[in-house]
Protein backbone atom coordinates (compact mmCIF):
# COMPACT_ATOMS: atom_id res chain seq x y z
CA UNK A 1 0.00 0.00 0.00
CA UNK A 2 0.88 3.57 -0.87
CA UNK A 3 0.32 6.16 1.41
CA UNK A 4 -1.30 9.31 0.51
CA UNK A 5 -2.28 12.35 2.24
CA UNK A 6 -6.27 11.60 2.31
CA UNK A 7 -5.08 7.58 3.27
CA UNK A 8 -4.06 4.61 1.60
CA UNK A 9 -3.94 3.72 -1.82
CA UNK A 10 -3.46 0.54 -3.81
CA UNK A 11 -0.23 0.80 -5.98
CA UNK A 12 -0.16 0.03 -9.97
CA UNK A 13 -0.72 -3.85 -10.62
CA UNK A 14 2.65 -3.34 -12.88
CA UNK A 15 4.89 -1.56 -10.48
CA UNK A 16 7.52 -3.61 -9.83
CA UNK A 17 7.90 -3.98 -13.63
CA UNK A 18 7.62 -0.93 -14.54
CA UNK A 19 10.64 0.10 -11.89
CA UNK A 20 12.70 -2.14 -13.55
CA UNK A 21 12.04 -0.56 -17.09
CA UNK A 22 12.77 2.93 -15.15
CA UNK A 23 15.71 1.77 -13.62
CA UNK A 24 17.27 -0.65 -16.22
CA UNK A 25 20.51 1.32 -16.82
CA UNK A 26 21.35 1.37 -13.03
CA UNK A 27 20.21 -1.79 -12.91
CA UNK A 28 22.31 -3.26 -15.87
CA UNK A 29 25.37 -1.20 -13.80
CA UNK A 30 25.41 -2.41 -10.25
CA UNK A 31 23.37 -5.97 -10.89
CA UNK A 32 25.36 -6.73 -13.63
CA UNK A 33 28.56 -5.50 -12.07
CA UNK A 34 28.09 -7.37 -8.58
CA UNK A 35 27.29 -10.69 -10.27
CA UNK A 36 30.14 -10.15 -12.30
CA UNK A 37 32.69 -9.52 -9.65
CA UNK A 38 31.04 -12.52 -7.86
CA UNK A 39 31.14 -15.36 -10.50
CA UNK A 40 33.30 -17.90 -10.69
CA UNK A 41 34.75 -17.09 -6.97
CA UNK A 42 34.92 -19.44 -4.16
CA UNK A 43 35.59 -17.68 -1.40
CA UNK A 44 35.25 -14.14 -0.17
CA UNK A 45 38.54 -12.48 -0.28
CA UNK A 46 39.77 -8.90 0.22
CA UNK A 47 40.14 -7.97 -3.37
CA UNK A 48 36.26 -9.01 -4.03
CA UNK A 49 35.22 -6.74 -1.35
CA UNK A 50 37.28 -3.93 -2.78
CA UNK A 51 35.62 -4.80 -6.04
CA UNK A 52 32.33 -4.65 -4.51
CA UNK A 53 33.27 -1.56 -2.78
CA UNK A 54 34.03 0.00 -6.20
CA UNK A 55 30.56 -1.29 -7.81
CA UNK A 56 28.88 0.11 -4.97
CA UNK A 57 30.73 3.86 -5.56
CA UNK A 58 30.30 4.02 -9.10
CA UNK A 59 26.39 3.41 -8.54
CA UNK A 60 26.42 6.89 -6.55
CA UNK A 61 25.36 5.13 -3.79
CA UNK A 62 27.83 7.27 -1.65
CA UNK A 63 31.15 6.60 -0.45
CA UNK A 64 30.03 6.67 3.16
CA UNK A 65 27.26 4.23 2.89
CA UNK A 66 29.60 1.49 0.08
CA UNK A 67 31.84 1.57 3.36
CA UNK A 68 29.73 0.66 6.03
CA UNK A 69 28.26 -2.11 4.05
CA UNK A 70 31.33 -3.55 3.23
CA UNK A 71 32.52 -3.25 6.82
CA UNK A 72 29.25 -4.68 7.45
CA UNK A 73 30.07 -7.65 5.09
CA UNK A 74 33.35 -8.49 6.57
CA UNK A 75 32.33 -8.46 9.95
CA UNK A 76 29.89 -11.26 8.89
CA UNK A 77 32.56 -12.95 6.83
CA UNK A 78 35.22 -12.73 10.43
CA UNK A 79 31.98 -14.13 12.51
CA UNK A 80 31.49 -17.05 9.72
CA UNK A 81 28.16 -16.09 9.29
CA UNK A 82 28.57 -16.33 5.31
CA UNK A 83 30.94 -17.70 3.13
CA UNK A 84 29.54 -18.38 0.08
CA UNK A 85 30.53 -15.03 -2.35
CA UNK A 86 26.84 -15.48 -4.19
CA UNK A 87 24.86 -14.83 -1.29
CA UNK A 88 26.55 -11.02 -1.07
CA UNK A 89 24.35 -9.75 -3.75
CA UNK A 90 20.88 -10.53 -1.57
CA UNK A 91 23.37 -8.86 1.29
CA UNK A 92 24.04 -5.80 0.15
CA UNK A 93 20.15 -5.44 -1.19
CA UNK A 94 19.26 -5.90 2.53
CA UNK A 95 21.52 -3.08 3.54
CA UNK A 96 20.75 -0.98 0.97
CA UNK A 97 16.82 -1.28 1.76
CA UNK A 98 17.83 -0.60 5.51
CA UNK A 99 19.48 2.60 5.20
CA UNK A 100 16.08 3.59 2.61
CA UNK A 101 13.52 2.58 5.25
CA UNK A 102 15.48 4.71 8.25
CA UNK A 103 14.71 7.56 5.94
CA UNK A 104 11.60 6.38 6.06
CA UNK A 105 8.56 9.25 7.19
CA UNK A 106 4.79 8.36 7.52
CA UNK A 107 2.70 11.00 5.25
CA UNK A 108 0.60 13.17 7.01
CA UNK A 109 -3.17 12.57 7.30
CA UNK A 110 -5.22 15.36 5.65
CA UNK A 111 -9.08 15.42 7.06
CA UNK A 112 -10.04 18.02 5.75
CA UNK A 113 -8.89 19.15 2.28
CA UNK A 114 -7.51 20.81 0.58
CA UNK A 115 -4.21 19.02 1.49
CA UNK A 116 -1.55 21.72 0.62
CA UNK A 117 1.74 21.08 -1.34
CA UNK A 118 4.68 23.00 -1.77
CA UNK A 119 7.34 22.17 -4.35
CA UNK A 120 10.97 23.44 -4.15
CA UNK A 121 14.34 22.84 -6.22
CA UNK A 122 16.22 24.50 -8.75
CA UNK A 123 15.51 25.52 -12.21
CA UNK A 124 16.04 22.72 -14.82
CA UNK A 125 15.46 19.83 -12.13
CA UNK A 126 12.14 19.23 -13.70
CA UNK A 127 9.96 20.52 -11.03
CA UNK A 128 7.44 21.92 -13.21
CA UNK A 129 7.40 19.07 -15.43
CA UNK A 130 7.05 17.09 -11.98
CA UNK A 131 3.76 19.14 -10.76
CA UNK A 132 2.12 18.43 -13.95
CA UNK A 133 2.77 14.27 -13.30
CA UNK A 134 1.70 14.89 -9.98
CA UNK A 135 -1.50 16.80 -10.24
CA UNK A 136 -1.99 13.77 -13.26
CA UNK A 137 -1.56 11.31 -10.92
CA UNK A 138 -3.85 12.80 -7.96
CA UNK A 139 -6.79 13.68 -10.33
CA UNK A 140 -6.52 9.66 -11.94
CA UNK A 141 -6.80 8.62 -8.03
CA UNK A 142 -9.94 10.54 -8.36
CA UNK A 143 -9.09 13.91 -6.63
CA UNK A 144 -9.61 17.24 -7.26
CA UNK A 145 -6.49 19.52 -8.16
CA UNK A 146 -5.53 23.30 -8.03
CA UNK A 147 -2.51 24.40 -9.80
CA UNK A 148 -0.95 27.52 -7.72
CA UNK A 149 1.58 29.70 -9.66
CA UNK A 150 3.61 31.21 -7.13
CA UNK A 151 6.95 30.94 -8.69
CA UNK A 152 6.33 35.03 -10.16
CA UNK A 153 10.27 35.21 -10.62
CA UNK A 154 10.63 33.90 -14.24
CA UNK A 155 7.54 34.23 -16.31
CA UNK A 156 8.46 30.84 -18.07
CA UNK A 157 7.64 29.27 -14.89
CA UNK A 158 4.20 30.46 -15.07
CA UNK A 159 3.95 29.88 -18.63
CA UNK A 160 4.93 26.39 -18.40
CA UNK A 161 2.78 25.72 -15.26
CA UNK A 162 -0.33 26.59 -17.58
CA UNK A 163 0.80 24.25 -19.86
CA UNK A 164 0.58 21.31 -17.35
CA UNK A 165 -2.47 22.99 -16.40
CA UNK A 166 -4.54 22.99 -19.87
CA UNK A 167 -2.76 19.13 -20.76
CA UNK A 168 -4.14 17.89 -17.82
CA UNK A 169 -7.27 20.06 -17.73
CA UNK A 170 -6.14 21.30 -13.81
CA UNK A 171 -6.63 25.14 -13.42
CA UNK A 172 -3.68 27.17 -12.59
CA UNK A 173 -4.19 29.86 -10.38
CA UNK A 174 -1.53 32.92 -10.89
CA UNK A 175 -1.36 36.31 -11.17
CA UNK A 176 1.35 38.61 -13.34
CA UNK A 177 5.27 38.20 -12.97
CA UNK A 178 6.77 39.96 -10.06
CA UNK A 179 3.57 39.26 -7.97
CA UNK A 180 3.73 38.54 -4.61
CA UNK A 181 4.11 34.98 -4.21
CA UNK A 182 2.44 34.79 -0.95
CA UNK A 183 -0.98 36.82 -2.56
CA UNK A 184 -1.33 34.54 -5.52
CA UNK A 185 -0.55 31.48 -2.61
CA UNK A 186 -3.36 33.05 -0.68
CA UNK A 187 -5.78 33.25 -3.77
CA UNK A 188 -5.22 29.61 -4.44
CA UNK A 189 -5.99 28.81 -1.07
CA UNK A 190 -9.17 30.99 -1.04
CA UNK A 191 -10.30 29.14 -4.08
CA UNK A 192 -9.92 25.59 -3.22
CA UNK A 193 -11.57 26.08 0.62
CA UNK A 194 -14.48 27.78 -1.68
CA UNK A 195 -14.31 24.92 -3.94
CA UNK A 196 -13.47 21.88 -1.38
CA UNK A 197 -10.91 21.01 -3.60
CA UNK A 198 -8.55 17.75 -2.49
CA UNK A 199 -5.24 19.38 -3.51
CA UNK A 200 -3.17 22.42 -4.04
CA UNK A 201 0.02 21.87 -5.50
CA UNK A 202 2.28 25.05 -4.97
CA UNK A 203 5.15 25.75 -7.41
CA UNK A 204 7.60 28.27 -5.82
CA UNK A 205 10.14 29.84 -6.93
CA UNK A 206 13.01 27.61 -8.25
CA UNK A 207 16.52 29.95 -7.77
CA UNK A 208 19.18 29.92 -5.12
CA UNK A 209 19.51 33.46 -5.87
CA UNK A 210 20.51 33.95 -1.80
CA UNK A 211 19.34 31.56 0.87
CA UNK A 212 18.46 34.07 2.79
CA UNK A 213 15.56 35.76 0.39
CA UNK A 214 14.78 32.33 -0.63
CA UNK A 215 14.30 31.86 3.38
CA UNK A 216 12.22 34.59 3.99
CA UNK A 217 9.86 33.95 0.91
CA UNK A 218 9.40 30.39 1.85
CA UNK A 219 8.88 31.54 5.34
CA UNK A 220 6.26 34.32 4.35
CA UNK A 221 3.97 31.48 2.08
CA UNK A 222 4.45 29.01 4.56
CA UNK A 223 2.57 31.53 7.22
CA UNK A 224 -0.06 32.33 4.69
CA UNK A 225 -1.01 29.00 3.89
CA UNK A 226 -0.98 27.92 7.66
CA UNK A 227 -3.19 30.93 8.50
CA UNK A 228 -5.87 29.88 5.50
CA UNK A 229 -5.77 26.50 6.11
CA UNK A 230 -4.03 25.24 9.59
CA UNK A 231 -0.99 22.87 9.25
CA UNK A 232 -0.63 24.09 5.92
CA UNK A 233 2.08 23.18 4.01
CA UNK A 234 1.44 18.97 5.10
CA UNK A 235 4.12 18.35 2.19
CA UNK A 236 7.00 20.14 0.85
CA UNK A 237 8.42 18.47 -1.86
CA UNK A 238 12.27 19.16 -3.07
CA UNK A 239 13.13 18.27 -6.93
CA UNK A 240 15.84 17.04 -8.13
CA UNK A 241 17.40 15.56 -10.70
CA UNK A 242 19.29 12.23 -10.35
CA UNK A 243 21.56 12.79 -13.29
CA UNK A 244 23.38 15.62 -11.10
CA UNK A 245 23.92 12.57 -8.80
CA UNK A 246 26.32 13.67 -5.95
CA UNK A 247 26.44 17.22 -7.22
CA UNK A 248 22.94 17.92 -6.50
CA UNK A 249 23.10 17.08 -2.55
CA UNK A 250 24.65 20.50 -1.51
CA UNK A 251 22.03 22.20 -3.53
CA UNK A 252 19.35 19.68 -1.63
CA UNK A 253 20.98 20.56 1.62
CA UNK A 254 20.32 24.57 1.22
CA UNK A 255 16.64 24.09 0.41
CA UNK A 256 16.01 21.40 3.39
CA UNK A 257 17.80 24.14 5.20
CA UNK A 258 15.59 26.98 3.76
CA UNK A 259 11.94 25.08 3.42
CA UNK A 260 11.99 22.59 5.82
CA UNK A 261 11.30 19.93 3.18
CA UNK A 262 9.95 16.71 4.27
CA UNK A 263 10.15 14.46 0.95
CA UNK A 264 12.33 14.40 -2.11
CA UNK A 265 11.08 14.09 -5.45
CA UNK A 266 13.55 12.62 -7.79
CA UNK A 267 13.33 13.18 -11.97
CA UNK A 268 15.35 11.49 -14.43
CA UNK A 269 16.18 8.11 -12.89
CA UNK A 270 16.00 6.17 -16.41
CA UNK A 271 18.62 8.95 -18.07
CA UNK A 272 21.66 7.50 -14.75
CA UNK A 273 23.56 4.47 -14.37
CA UNK A 274 23.96 5.77 -11.05
CA UNK A 275 20.51 5.42 -9.46
CA UNK A 276 22.03 4.69 -6.11
CA UNK A 277 22.13 7.93 -5.45
CA UNK A 278 18.87 7.22 -4.22
CA UNK A 279 19.71 5.96 -1.53
CA UNK A 280 22.54 8.59 -0.87
CA UNK A 281 19.92 11.50 -1.17
CA UNK A 282 17.96 9.47 1.71
CA UNK A 283 21.24 8.88 3.71
CA UNK A 284 22.88 12.08 3.34
CA UNK A 285 19.41 14.32 4.33
CA UNK A 286 17.64 11.61 6.16
CA UNK A 287 14.29 12.24 3.79
CA UNK A 288 12.33 10.23 1.99
CA UNK A 289 12.02 9.50 -1.17
CA UNK A 290 8.27 10.40 -1.98
CA UNK A 291 8.29 10.25 -5.75
CA UNK A 292 10.58 8.94 -8.92
CA UNK A 293 10.58 10.06 -12.13
CA UNK A 294 11.24 6.89 -14.87
CA UNK A 295 10.30 8.57 -18.31
CA UNK A 296 8.95 11.68 -20.22
CA UNK A 297 5.20 10.34 -20.70
CA UNK A 298 2.58 11.95 -18.33
CA UNK A 299 2.17 9.11 -15.83
CA UNK A 300 6.28 8.34 -15.72
CA UNK A 301 6.17 9.73 -11.95
CA UNK A 302 5.73 7.00 -9.52
CA UNK A 303 5.22 6.71 -6.30
CA UNK A 304 8.12 5.32 -3.82
CA UNK A 305 8.76 1.91 -1.81
CA UNK A 306 11.35 1.01 -0.59
CA UNK A 307 11.36 -2.59 -1.07
CA UNK A 308 10.12 -2.48 -4.33
CA UNK A 309 12.91 0.13 -5.67
CA UNK A 310 15.62 -2.69 -3.98
CA UNK A 311 13.63 -4.98 -5.57
CA UNK A 312 13.89 -3.67 -9.26
CA UNK A 313 17.57 -3.34 -8.89
CA UNK A 314 18.15 -6.95 -7.74
CA UNK A 315 15.68 -9.16 -8.63
CA UNK A 316 15.71 -11.14 -12.24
Amino acid sequence: MFQSLFGSTEPEPNLLERLKQGVQKTRAGISSMLEDAVHGKKQIDADLLEELEYTLITADVGVRTATEVLESIRQRVDRKLVNDPAELKALIGQHLLEVLQTAERPVPLVKDPPAVLFVVGVNGAGKTTSIGKLANRFKKEGRSVLLCAADTFRAAAIEQLEVWGERTGIEVIRQNQGSDPSAVLFDALQAAKARKTDYVIVDTAGRLHTKANLMAELEKMTRTANRVVPGAPHEVLLVLDAVTGQNGLEQARQFTQASGVTGIVLTKLDGTAKGGIVVAISRELNLPIRYIGVGEKIDDLLPFEADRFVASLFES
